[in-house]
């Protein structure tokens, strides 16, 4: 009987990284009413990590393209 062993690569990131700290932050200290900033300033980190994906599909599309 061939048993079959099944590994798992474990390379992907498990946690949050320094931009989701970021943001837990700034969430938590405009809640609590430490900084008086809009919901849109308050959620810059997560605007930031969302241009550089569109960022980078933009310009994988572009390679891609050649």
């Amino acid at each position: 009987m061939n048993r079959i062993h099944v590994t798992h690569d474990n390379n992907s990131s498990k946690g949050v990284g320094f931009t989701g700290l970021l943001q837990l932050a700034f969430i938590i200290l405009k809640l609590c009413g430490v900084i008086k900033w809009s919901w849109w300033a308050v959620l810059i980190p997560t605007w930031i990590s969302l241009g550089l994906i569109v960022v980078l599909v933009v310009c994988a599309l572009i390679f891609m393209k050649d």
